[in-house]
């Protein structure tokens, strides 16, 4: 039997119809359920409230509506009753209020006692009454209203108590008593009346005052008055974190902080101003407590909160302990009183403090490190850059000492204690660096401890992730990452998001390395047992897999990579400041910092060749820090020719030693351009050992540029080659400089630029740039000399070098007719046409600009003719130049028998046809592009 149509096709189409039924199906299926929602009516919700997550849902009670179009304005709606009802009551409140106030201050004294005390009794139980009615009835918002009545009326009150039953009281202290008792009242009013949020906020602040108005009030000493804030910052504590409500919460942590914060300074500043360390025991007391106190509340508080209680807590104790110290020395020795506090704070490691305080009080020993670190810069950075001064002076003769070179006028006593503050930093951040194993074994029980959560509970079980063995396979909930709420540490000593996943170090099948971040029982990305600062593998980037978390923590090799680097740092500056402090004779001051330099160099060069990833910091800042050694040293040295000579000399042969024995790459060109840098001074420093001028000195400079050639020419396409050549390029840019007044020297160290630059284009891969290089410095040194000789006829020096050149070019486009014009014809045209124009610009006479018009218009149209693109330009632009210097004097003689108004309405008739004609004009500009494209 023969089917009609085939059965594939048959096949195919029912395939197609059934498709089309489905998405008609599905689309009539949406359609309805979109009418659906539309007919239902919307059930009543609650009042709105800020609910991010809910952006971009569905409306409550229209589930499946779809979102309204950009753009959509919703229509107005009537306010709801309750938006109007508080509306109203605030009003209402806020009117009662001021009529209570203007009662009290004005028409107070129209009434007997009596009637003053009934009105004010009266009014104010009525206020204090009326809201327990009003919540019985359910009325909330109208007893908020009439208890912040209350509030007002009880505050006149007491004002009328003191204005009429105790007017000689004094107001401090009848202020404090009437704080305290106010506070007392409505917290008891606020406990009895649960509903009520004004109450409890409302006692919290009136709870701040009566403490520090008595101790006002007392004329207590500025310690009194800090224990009373310390007192009043610790019940505020207290009610942030056991009292009733989310607002006092709120009231009592703000006015908290206040005080303790003032408590602190006050603290703070009498043990700076104690003149001695007796009295600077009693504010060390009031800090301790404070900082007891920042701790205690850290115990609890959330993870904020926790560590910036450890950070005032840290710096509490440290302005303490070191306090007591620093009253005992001199002011330029304090801030190592200081600084030996704050690196103690890294004890706190080895407590039983909470993860989140102990990582507060480490930020306030980093604080203060740094601290004291930022007091040393002054005196480094005058170190650095004061023997810029002696450019201006140079070889002007030996000063006496190091300060006397520097030049600076600081305070150098008061600087004394910053080269020690220099080294022990140093110290401290080499040791790192050499034992960071060890450190980071100590560190490890404050990164994995269990993190007590809000009721005293660990919020992760087995949070020893340290201790759990090299796979790191001890998981449980919540130890993925610290954001997750664990407190595992991701670590990064194996393969980046390696881990192993299960409960009870029992690894889940196929799940070897494969924990998800964060999940149940998922270990830390890259757990190998070790934590993220402990290392790792060498060379595995900080951001190479993880968590998020992990991933934004850098490594441990990058960790100490940084330490070693800081301690680089540190360490050369202080060394560098000392010599300042102790104001060493200048000689020792040349010598030490060279012999810096060479250490350093040998640091970089000894760690960039050692091939270690982990440790790349450490060369990379040594290398910068002997850059920034070598300019100050060389600046140092100019003081003195004896000087000058041996510090230039130490620093080229060190960088060229360094040079040879790092490894390729980019430190080894940056040895060698600086090698090249102080070679090219020493040869300036010759010409003025010689009593040459300056323009007398260019060729002798010239020396170091033409070594960097034959040394380009040794190396040829290594690395190293092209920075040396470059720097040698600017060598020989700097010999041009000197010689610009003298113009037969500029003639002559173009030329024996040109002589270089052709030099290099003998090499393949430096002919396409240093070959025409060379015709142009050859060319313009024919120029200078020509100009330098007062040569009025330069065609007669001109003509005889253009005419074999154009011949040779005629000869070389016979044989490769793919020749450029500019190859062939350039030189040779450029060569007389150039400078008589030059020439023809400063002739009085007409001969010749007529005769070089005429040639050049020759030469423009044989360009034309035969679509030669360097003939074509070079006679335009001659042409075009030789008759503007002909026609300028006329244009000038009409410009000004002009109307004012005529040029500017020229321009703006010019633009607004090529405005209108803009894209015609685009046009010819693309053809003549293309045009001039095409020619050769």
């Amino acid at each position: 039997m023969e089917h009609v149509p085939p059965p594939a096709e048959e096949l195919a189409r029912l395939d197609r119809e059934l498709a089309e039924l489905d998405a008609r199906r599905a689309q009539l299926l949406t359609r309805r359920a979109w009418l659906l929602a539309a007919l239902r009516p919307p059930a009543p919700t609650a009042a709105p409230g800020w609910n991010p997550s809910a952006w971009g849902a569905p409306a409550a009670g229209r589930p499946g509506a779809p979102a309204q179009p950009w753009g959509y304005v919703p229509p107005k709606q009537p306010s709801a009753p309750r938006s109007a009802q508080n509306v109203l009551l605030t009003l209402g409140g806020l009117l009662l209020t001021i009529a209570a106030i203007a009662f009290t201050l004005v028409s107070w004294g129209s009434m007997g006692i009596g009637g003053r005390s009934a009105v004010l009794a009266l009014v104010t139980v009525a206020a204090l009454a009326a809201p327990a009615m009003l919540l019985r009835r359910g009325l909330t918002a109208t007893a908020e209203a009439l208890a912040a009545l209350a509030l007002v009326l009880t505050l006149l009150d007491a004002y009328a108590v003191h204005a009429v039953a105790a007017p000689d009281t004094d107001g401090l202290g009848f202020t404090a008593v009437a704080a305290g008792v106010l506070a007392a009242l409505w917290t008891a009013y606020g406990l009895a009346l649960g509903k009520l949020h004004l109450p409890l906020p409302a006692a919290v602040v009136l709870a701040q005052w009566p403490l520090l108005f008595g101790a006002w009030a007392a004329g207590a000493p500025a310690l009194v008055v800090g224990w009373a804030l310390l007192a009043t910052a610790v019940l505020d504590g207290a009610i942030a974190l056991w009292g009733k409500g989310t607002g006092t919460r709120v009231t009592a942590c703000l006015g908290g902080s206040v005080m303790a914060f003032s408590a602190l300074m006050v603290g703070l500043t009498l043990s700076v101003t104690a003149s001695g360390p007796l009295g600077a025991l009693a504010p060390g007391a009031l800090l301790l407590t404070g900082a007891a106190a920042a701790l205690a509340g850290a115990w609890r508080a959330p993870r904020g909160f926790a560590r910036a209680g450890g950070v005032v807590a840290g710096l509490a104790v440290v302005a303490a302990v070191g306090g007591v110290p620093a009253a005992a020395v001199p002011e330029g020795w304090r801030v190592l009183a200081y600084l030996l506090a704050g690196l103690a704070l890294t004890a706190v490691v080895r407590t039983r403090l909470p993860r989140n305080a102990a990582i507060g009080v480490l930020v306030a020993s980093a604080a203060v490190v740094a601290g004291a670190l930022v007091g040393a810069l002054p005196g480094l950075a005058a170190v650095l850059l004061g023997p810029v001064t002696l450019l201006s002076d140079v070889w002007a003769g030996s000063p006496e000492g190091f300060r006397a070179a520097v030049g600076s006028t600081l305070p150098w006593s008061e600087l004394a204690a910053a080269p020690v503050v220099l080294a022990v930093s140093a110290g401290l951040l080499g040791s790192a660096y050499r034992w960071w194993p060890s450190l980071a074994r100590i560190a490890a029980p404050l990164i994995a401890r269990e993190e007590p959560g809000p009721g005293g509970k660990p919020e992760s079980a087995g949070a020893a992730a340290y201790d759990a063995g090299p796979a790191g396979s001890a998981g449980a909930p919540g130890t993925g990452t610290p954001e997750a709420g664990g407190a595992a540490v991701p670590g990064t000593g194996g393969e980046p998001g390696a881990g192993t996943a299960g409960t009870g170090g029992t690894p889940a099948p196929g799940a070897s390395g494969a924990g998800a971040p964060g999940a149940p029982g998922a270990a830390a990305p890259g757990a190998s047992g070790a934590p993220w600062y402990a290392g790792g593998r060498a060379g595995a980037p900080w951001y190479a897999g993880g968590a998020p978390a992990a991933r934004r923590r850098p490594s441990g090799a990058a960790l100490r990579g940084a330490a070693g680097a800081g301690a680089a740092v540190l360490g050369w500056g202080a060394l560098l400041l000392a010599g300042a402090v102790l104001d060493v004779p200048y000689a020792v001051a040349v010598a030490g910092e060279t012999v810096l330099v060479a250490g350093l160099l040998a640091l970089a060069v000894r760690r960039a060749g050692s091939g270690r990833d982990a440790s790349a910091a450490v060369p990379v800042t040594a290398l910068v820090v002997a850059l920034a050694g070598a300019v100050s040293a060389g600046l140092l040295s100019l003081a003195s020719e004896g000087a000058s000579y041996a510090v230039f000399g130490a620093l080229t042969a060190l960088f060229a030693g360094a040079s040879v024995r790092a490894g390729a790459g980019v430190e080894r060109a940056v040895f060698a351009v600086a090698a090249t840098v102080g070679g090219t001074v020493l040869t300036g420093f010759a010409g003025r050992s010689l009593e040459l001028a300056p323009h007398e000195a260019a060729p002798l400079v010239l020396l170091v540029p033409a070594l960097t050639v034959l040394f380009g020419a040794r190396l040829r396409r290594n690395p190293v080659a092209l920075p040396v050549e470059l720097t040698g390029a600017l060598g020989a840019l700097v010999a041009v400089g000197l010689a610009v007044p003298d113009a037969p020297f500029l003639a002559l160290v173009l030329a024996l630029c040109g002589v270089l630059a052709a030099g290099a284009a003998v090499r393949p891969e430096r002919r396409p740039v240093a070959g025409y290089l060379a015709a142009a410095l050859f060319v313009l040194a024919t120029w200078v000399r020509l100009a330098a000789s007062e040569v009025s006829f330069p065609e007669a020096y001109t003509l005889p070098v253009s005419v074999p050149a154009l011949v040779v070019g005629f000869l070389r486009r016979r044989k490769d007719p793919e020749a450029s014009s500019w190859t062939a014809y350039g030189p040779g045209l450029a060569a007389t046409l150039l400078p008589s124009l030059a020439v023809a610009w400063t002739d009085p006479d007409w001969q010749r600009p007529l005769l070089l018009g005429v040639a050049a218009l020759v030469v423009t149209l044989l360009g034309a003719r035969h679509r030669l693109q360097a003939l074509l330009l070079l006679g335009g632009a001659v042409l075009a130049l030789d008759g503007l210097h002909e026609l300028a004097p006329y244009v000038v003689q009409v410009a000004g028998a002009l109307p004012r108004w005529l040029p500017p309405a020229l321009a703006g008739l010019l633009l607004l046809v090529v405005g209108a004609t803009y894209e015609q004009r685009l046009r010819d500009a693309r053809r003549l592009k293309d045009a001039l494209g095409r020619m050769r």
